[in-house]
């Protein structure tokens, strides 16, 4: 994702201070010998370690991305700590570097994450630090097949770690209980769904979630074609529709919210799994209207225009702050992680998850366009990792209803 690169690698001149002082203190801890390993820790017993790391899977699919220095369903046993993973939780929550705490440069290994593309910044920025504090020993590779994607492969033990922009679906517990894959659930960040215009169009400010349901209905297909079956007053011309392809979790999500039911919608419009080709597209197109995660927007607001969503309580565009306070409705969603439970007993894949949700991960979120929740949810989510309890709370045929933070605090 090239605009998304250019960003973080601006955005890691600020940060590289801080970051080289990470890596002296992890080599002179190193060369004290004093750095400790990692070790087992929290519960009364372990999962079984995982079997080869699957990474050439990932590596191998389609927008999958490399990121590192090159190198030579409900049970609660926990992974090991790695040094001391008390130090961990208080690192993530004070926002304070956890190098003090992890010797980086002693873990080695690689890790395979696919699925959403959504996620796919976040888990991309923190690869690629990760990387950096490994000194290139742990291997990120982080592929883009789609939510939908990324659990058909994490069900079937192809990678570690699954990036998705929905909970996991009902069809998708039983795939991954038929492939005997136990996985922890994390919420990482927030999302605003983001519609989204050519930079200049002129008439479209704000849409009601009827005139979006209008819109990409499934009895809309070949039939409400131009603006001005949309809202009267707009111009009569074609409209140019982009969306994600039926492999997606934004997909889900937007199909589930504006149409009543996950998966309906019409299919008479570009589709893709790459939100970057959607942003091309409408970018390109003086009719061009399409739908994406905020961070692509963000990330192109100089090519396209975003459209205010009114739920119903007026018009409100997709920013940091509403987004952050849920005014930014219906469209607003959770974001989530995977772990392989069984994965989660090796030591670079444990020290990979505390750093995602340490306050570098965090900030990494954030400078890639996504809203980091408060930080009694990391926290949470950190003590539920720890605790290695499995299964989904927040998707299957049951989820559970309260705020992100009252379900993980049910959950531990």
């Amino acid at each position: 994702m090239v605009s998304r690169v250019s960003r973080y690698l601006k955005s890691r001149g600020r940060a590289l201070p801080a970051l080289l002082g990470a890596m002296v203190l992890a080599v002179a801890l190193v060369a004290c010998g004093s750095a400790a390993a990692p070790a087992s820790g929290g519960a009364s017993s372990a999962p079984p370690a995982a079997a080869a790391s699957a990474s050439s899977e990932a590596a191998g699919s389609t927008g999958s991305s490399a990121a590192a220095v090159p190198a030579s369903g409900g049970a609660s046993s926990a992974p090991p700590a790695a040094a001391a993973s008390a130090s961990s939780a208080a690192a993530g929550s004070t926002g304070s570097s956890a190098a003090a705490a992890v010797d980086y440069a002693a873990l080695t290994g690689d890790i395979a994450v696919d699925g959403s593309s959504t996620v796919f910044p976040i888990t991309e920025a923190v690869a690629e630090e990760f990387g950096y504090l490994t000194n290139g020993n742990v291997r990120v590779t982080v592929g883009v097949s789609g939510t939908g994607g990324g659990f058909k492969k994490f069900c079937n033990s192809e990678t570690q770690v699954s990036d998705a922009s929905r909970p996991i679906k009902g069809s998708e517990v039983t795939l991954c209980a038929e492939g005997g894959v136990e996985y922890i659930e994390i919420p990482v960040a927030v999302d605003g769904l983001t519609v989204v215009v050519n930079k200049e169009n002129d008439f479209v400010e704000c849409m009601t979630v009827a005139e979006l349901n209008k819109m990409w209905a499934p009895e809309a297909e070949d039939i409400i074609t131009d603006w001005n079956q949309v809202r009267a007053s707009w111009p009569a011309e074609k409209m140019e529709l982009y969306a994600p392809g039926v492999d997606s979790g934004t997909f889900d999500y937007f199909t589930d919210t504006v149409n009543g039911e996950s998966g309906a919608s019409r299919g008479d419009f570009t589709a893709s799994e790459d939100d970057n080709v959607l942003v091309t597209g409408v970018a390109g197109s003086r009719n061009g209207i399409g739908y994406f995660g905020y961070a692509y927007y963000v990330e192109n607001a100089e090519r396209l225009k975003a459209v205010a969503v009114d739920g119903g309580d007026g018009c409100v565009l997709p920013t940091d702050a509403a987004i952050n306070d849920g005014s930014y409705s219906p469209l607003s969603r959770p974001m989530f992680i995977y772990v392989r439970k069984d994965a989660a007993s090796q030591p670079h894949i444990a020290e990979f998850i505390r750093y995602y949700l340490s306050g570098e991960g965090q900030q990494l979120a954030a400078e890639v366009g996504y809203i980091p929740y408060p930080q009694e949810v990391y926290d949470l989510a950190l003590a539920k990792f720890n605790n290695g309890t499995a299964g989904t709370v927040f998707g299957g045929e049951n989820p559970l209803e309260g705020s992100v933070a009252e379900v993980l605090a049910a959950n531990q």
